[in-house]
Order: C-alpha cells, then sequence, then structure tokens
C-alpha cells in the first residue's frame, strides 16, 4: 500500500489538473460561444447563395460556360485538410488525419498526382511525415479568421484549376452540428457541383419562383461564382473551428468529471491508509502495555 505523503502528493497533483481542466473547459465555453454565432450567421447564407447558383447554371442549359464547372480527367488533385494549431480537442485532429490518409489513398490507387495544402500545424506536422511538402499552414487563417484571407487562398485554387494546372479540390473539415457533435466532412471545392431546381420544384414546401434578372444572368453568375467559392473556403474554416472549440468543451469536461472521480478514489485510499496506520500505532501501544 503507498504511503500517506505519496497518496498526499497525488491528490495535490490531481487537483491542479483539475483546475487546469476546469480553466481551459470555460475559456473554450466563451470562444465556442462566439464561433457559434460566426458559423450560425455565416452557414445559412453561403448554403443559399449556393442554391442560387446552382439553379442559375442548371437553367442555362449551355447558355453560359464556366471553367470552375466544367468536369474533367483528374491527373492532379488538391487536398486542403482544416485542423487546428492546438491540441487537448479530443479525436478532432485524428479523424481529419485519418480522412486525409483514407483520401490520399483513393486518389493514388487512381492514378492521381496530389498536392496538400494544410490549414493547421496539428495536420501540417502529420501531412509533412507523410512525406508531402508545402509552403505553408495557413495557421494565421485559424488564429483570426478573415474572409479577405480565405478569398485570396481560394482565388489562388481557382486560377490554377482555370489554367488546368490542378483538376480537382478536395476540402475536409469538422462540420459543427452541435456542441457534442462534430461531422467529418469531405467537400469537393472544384468542379463545382451543380443540382438541378426546376422552376416548379418545391423547396422547404414553399414554391420556387421564376426569376426576372437584370442585368443579365450571364453577368449574374460571372460574379456569382467567384463569391461562392470564396465563401466556401471562409464558411469551413469558421465551421471548423466551432467544431475545435466543441470538442475541447467536451474533452475538457470529461477530464475534469475523470479528475474528480479520481480525487474520490484517493481520498478514500488516503483515509484507509491513514486508519490504517493508527490501528496498526495503538496495536503497538496495547502490546507493548502487556510486556
Amino acid at each position: 500500500m503507498a504511503s500517506l505523503k505519496e497518496v498526499k502528493n497525488r491528490i495535490n497533483s490531481v487537483q491542479s489538473t483539475r483546475k487546469i481542466t476546469s480553466a481551459m473547459k470555460l475559456v473554450a465555453s466563451s470562444k465556442l460561444h462566439k464561433a457559434q454565432a460566426s458559423i450560425e450567421s455565416m452557414l445559412p447564407y453561403e448554403r443559399q447563395l449556393n442554391r442560387m447558383m446552382s439553379r442559375f447554371v442548371s437553367e442555362m442549359q449551355g447558355e453560359v460556360s464556366s471553367s470552375f464547372v466544367e468536369q474533367r480527367k483528374v491527373n492532379k488533385a488538391v487536398v486542403i485538410p482544416i485542423s487546428s494549431n492546438s491540441s487537448l480537442c479530443g479525436a478532432f485532429n485524428a479523424n481529419v488525419i485519418k480522412e486525409v490518409g483514407r483520401v490520399v489513398e483513393q486518389l493514388r490507387s487512381e492514378g492521381v498526382s496530389i498536392e496538400i495544402l494544410p490549414i493547421g500545424s496539428k495536420v501540417a506536422d502529420k501531412v509533412k511525415s507523410m512525406g508531402f511538402s508545402f509552403d505553408s499552414n495557413h495557421a494565421s487563417l485559424l488564429d483570426k479568421p478573415s474572409y479577405a484571407d480565405a478569398a485570396q487562398l481560394a482565388a489562388t485554387l481557382m486560377q490554377r484549376y482555370a489554367e488546368k494546372e490542378i483538376d480537382r479540390v478536395v476540402l475536409i473539415y469538422n462540420h459543427f452540428k452541435n456542441t457534442a457533435t462534430q461531422v467529418l466532412t469531405v467537400d469537393d471545392f472544384l468542379p463545382i457541383s451543380l443540382n438541378s431546381v426546376s422552376t416548379s420544384e418545391s423547396v422547404s414546401g414553399k414554391i420556387v419562383a421564376d426569376y426576372i434578372v437584370e442585368p443579365s444572368r450571364e453577368e449574374i453568375v460571372s460574379q456569382l461564382i467567384p463569391k461562392v467559392l470564396y465563401l466556401k473556403v471562409y464558411t469551413a474554416i469558421l465551421d471548423s473551428l466551432a467544431s475545435e472549440h466543441a470538442a475541447r468543451v467536451v474533452a475538457m469536461q470529461v477530464a475534469t468529471d475523470n479528475a474528480d472521480e479520481l480525487l474520490n478514489d484517493l481520498t478514500l485510499m488516503y483515509n484507509k491508509t491513514r486508519q490504517a496506520a493508527i490501528t496498526s500505532e495503538l496495536l503497538d501501544i496495547v502490546g507493548a502495555s502487556f510486556q
């Protein structure tokens, strides 16, 4: 049985760890509140804009062409995984890294050349160990999310796609569903996937109107496609950030609960050890009195 001093030291150590996990949970909860407000205000706008673009382009029936819609044989693909810059967020980063490995293996089996542009220090470290090289891990996009920076990254990818330097771009990130659930998402950034929506189709119980567009559908789409793609990268970053903070809140809550349980066990052990020591001393005293 451990000595009283050893058990007491262990209790002090666990108490210190509990203070840290409890504080980290509060900090993550505060950050989650802000990140959740950002993604919940941005995501509906991004989805509605994407639906509008898909409907306009699909109804044109080839009247307007865009290199970003063009489907072609994939010779080179770019994979963009979004992780975090710090740890202690459960399986958040591990799930992204695992999915990157799966996507890479799938693309390699199809004979596709692969380039990885990581967003986040954690996935960047793993990508390096896989033998991939890159200029930057874009960690600043997570520290201070900026639409301008996200749009610049998207514009670079769009230019490379239009020049046929790359043939496919894949986003891998965690989608924030709620505090307890983050859904790992693999989404094609380029080429754009268009879902045809007819003018008589009912969406959410409402009839879709046949809009009159000015100055022209061609002009609208030429402005709409880049905006949708810029927003897609920015929204994915915000989505991943909200998921990261939610995962950290849950992980720190579990750690705090485990610390509480361990403290109860150690306190019980301390009391039993102390009682056993006192009993042993009493027996020694009683035994000595009869000698």
